[in-house]
Order: C-alpha cells, then structure tokens, then sequence
C-alpha cells in the first residue's frame, strides 16, 4: 500500500497526518484552506474530491455528525478495492452508515479509534491505544493495518463497535463529561493544588481544548452515553443527599412552608401537624414555593410544604414552576377548606382603596365575586416574596405599602397584624379547597 488520503485535516486529522507522513505518499482534503507549510514532499493537498479516491485506503477525520453527509456526497467515486477507514469516537454510528451506503459492494470498510488526540499526543505516541474492528475489511487489508498500528508503536485492541460504544460511554465519554462540567464550574488552578486536583486540570485542559461539536456528537451518537448520564445524575443526588444531615436539629423537625404567618399554608401545615401528632417541629415561614424547595435540597429543612391545586382556582402556578427545578419526594397531599376576607390598614378607609395585592390563586378564586362587589379595584400579585397575601398583610401594617391598597386571605391575618376586615367570604365557591404537598428529599 503506497498511497493513503485524509479527508478532514483539522485538530485529529492533522494528528493522524502526523503518525502516517513518513510511511506513505499522503493525499489531505479539507472544506477549509490548507497550509501547506508543515506538510513533506510526499503529501499532496487535493482540489478536488475525485483526487481523494486515487489512493488505496481513504481516512475519514470528519467531524462525527457530518460522516453520513460526507460519505453520501463522496459515495460516488469509491472503487471496488478501495479501503474506507473512519476514526470517529463512536463506532455503532459509521457501522450502521458503512452498511446503508456500501451495499453493493463497491469499497470496504474499516473500523477504528484511535483512543488519542493532539493533546495526549504531542510528545509521541508509544503505548497509545487504537480500537479496530475488522467490520468490512477482507483478511488482507486487516492485517496489513493491525500491523501497521502495531509498528507504530500503538497499543491495538480488537473489538466489537458494540462493545466499544458501551465501554466507551462509561470512560472517554464519563471523562468530557466531566471536564466540561468542572470547565463551567471554573474549575482554576491554586497554589495549593494537590496531585489529584492537577490531574483533573489536565482532564479539564484535554477535553475542552477539543470542539464542543466534538462533545456534543460524542454523548449524541453513542446510543449508551445517554444512561451513563442519568446514572451519573443519580449517583450525584444519593451523595450530596448523604452530606446533608438527617435532621436540621435533631430535637425536632424543621417544615418550611410557602406562605408566611398566618397564611393558608400555616393553616395547612398546624393542620397537618395536628393530624400526625407530630410534638416537637419548628415551622419556617419561606413564603414562596421555590424557597421551599430551595431550602429542602440545599439542606436547611427537614420538610417542606405549599398550595399545589384549588377546587376553583385550578393548578397554582407558582408551585409547577418551581417543582420543575428540584428533585423531591411527595410524602403527602392533603387538601383543607378555605375562605378569602377582603382587609386594609386601620387607618384607611374602603373609599380609599384602588388595588386589591394578594396572591395570584386568591383573585382567581375570588374572580366572580370581586367582578360584582368591587369591580373598580385593580387586582395584582406582588413579585418575589410578595406575592404571598402574608407579606402584603405584613407590609400594609409596616406602611410600606400604601393606603390605598388593600390585600386577601385568611382573616387571621387582620388579627396577626392589626388589620380592619371589610368583608369576609369573597370565595365564589362556597366548598372551597385547597390541596397541599408534604414534601422530603429523595
């Protein structure tokens, strides 16, 4: 064999040119400019992709998501005894486009990876290793590159593409994982990095240095990558959930709830309690359904609680956004009966009033009866911490609201913070309910 091409001359395929020059008159294509400045005097740049296929064995060092197109577009011009070699890092994915596009005979087919780059490279490459598969390859051809590799010095192992792929998801495809993860956590260099902590900076060095096309069609086309990270995830989750304390304090246990003092999920949760005969607990009031999860998986409370559906009102919002971000477990749902009662500061007046602030599930459970009773006041939800009617209640007692807004929920709250009741009731359905999750971590 005297005449090798190289279709792809970026980073692998200029590493590949870099193990093959001086044994071969090399033929290098590229879709991009090639400098011909490195390059010996056996190696020819083709113009055209005809000139490719003048050679005996074709190299693919493409990326992994372009090959199919690349051998569609070239298919035309392969010869009958014309070997076709990819080195892609999967294998399943250029058997199965090997097998749609070569049908009927007209070229082989090799199967390769060689289980380095130009990083892991630069200083030679002794003892690194190379997967192949025979696949489409006649007797000849297979030996003539098992041993050829072998000459180089490569470490060359025989393997199935469907037993590479899985062996491949769980240590080439674990390993950019990881790098790219600790590259977006900024993993940097200290002054007092231990050995460990230096050879994760190589692997972060080594992986990000390579395109993220590269990691994206690496986790993409290996059909096992995909469990590895689930696996990975859920491994991650049992560990960070075993640092974390079995109890906040082991006197009692810790609920964090989605509404403040004298809210409906304070009602809720003394509800709760109260069923359960559970003594000794310390309540902490997070006012908002994301709060609570935040605070469950970050460790600071034992359980968590808030509003998820009313019989009127429907989903709560709030809550399914939030529950999109966390992972908990639902120990619990229980629903208690609710009514809305209309209050505004002591010293102001109903004539005052233009804005109705409270929760957003209060006004849609009150909907038709504020369109009757008070159809001039404006209906509106605080942002953050203030959309909970609690804090509103709060806010207006502080006069850090303005008079002339008034607030919904439980009458509890004119009692806790010295509010005047203009009208209580205002739910449109008299069986009102509202359904709450008890929730822990996993």
């Amino acid at each position: 064999m005297t005449a090798v091409s190289i279709v792809g001359f970026g980073r692998f395929g200029k590493t590949l040119y870099r193990l093959i020059k001086n044994d071969f008159f090399v033929v290098i294509f590229d879709k991009d400019k090639i400098d011909k400045k490195n390059l010996t005097e056996n190696t020819k740049v083709a113009k055209s992709v005809e000139e490719i296929y003048e050679s005996e064995a074709v190299f693919f060092a493409v990326p992994i998501s372009s090959f199919e197109e690349v051998i569609s577009n070239h298919r035309k011009y392969f010869k009958k005894d014309q070997l076709l070699i990819d080195v892609l890092s999967v294998k399943l994915h250029p058997a199965e486009i090997f097998k749609k596009y070569l049908k009927d005979g007209r070229a082989q087919a090799l199967l390769t990876h060689p289980m380095f780059g130009p990083d892991s490279s630069k200083d030679g490459f002794d003892n690194l290793p190379i997967i192949i598969d025979k696949f489409m390859t006649d007797d000849a051809n297979f030996y003539f590159w098992k041993e050829y590799f072998k000459s180089k010095n490569l470490d060359v192992h025989e393997m199935s593409a469907r037993d590479h792929d899985k062996m491949a998801a769980g240590s080439q495809g674990l390993t950019h994982f990881i790098g790219r993860l600790l590259n977006a956590y900024h993993f940097k260099k200290t002054p007092i990095d231990s050995l460990g902590t230096r050879k994760l900076l190589e692997i972060v060095g080594q992986t990000c240095n390579d395109t993220w096309q590269l990691f994206n069609d690496l986790q993409h086309y290996n059909p096992y990558t995909k469990q590895m990270r689930i696996r990975l995830g859920e491994i991650y989750d049992k560990i960070y959930n075993r640092l974390l304390p079995k109890q906040v304090n082991s006197q009692f246990i810790t609920f964090g709830i989605q509404g403040g003092k004298g809210s409906f999920n304070e009602e809720a949760i003394l509800y709760y309690l109260k069923k359960e005969r559970i003594k000794k607990y310390a309540i902490r009031y997070l006012y908002t359904s994301e709060n609570v999860l935040r605070a469950l998986h970050k460790g600071d409370i034992d359980k968590g609680l808030f509003a998820i559906h009313n019989s009127v009102g429907g989903i709560v919002g709030e809550s399914i956004q939030a529950m999109a971000n966390y992972k908990f477990k639902i120990v619990e749902e229980f629903a208690i009966k609710i009514s809305h009662a209309l209050m505004i500061r002591k010293d102001a007046k109903l004539s005052d009033i233009t804005t109705i602030m409270t929760h957003p599930q209060v006004l849609a459970q009150c909907k038709t009866t504020l369109l009757k009773k008070y159809p001039n006041l404006k209906q509106t939800s605080g942002d953050k911490e203030l959309i909970d009617h609690a804090v509103v209640a709060k806010h207006l007692s502080e006069n850090k609201l303005p008079r002339n807004v008034a607030t919904m929920g439980s009458k509890v709250l004119a009692d806790i913070y010295n509010l005047q009741v203009v009208e209580d009731n205002l739910q449109d359905a008299a069986e009102n309910y509202t359904s709450f999750l008890q929730v822990s971590r996993i």
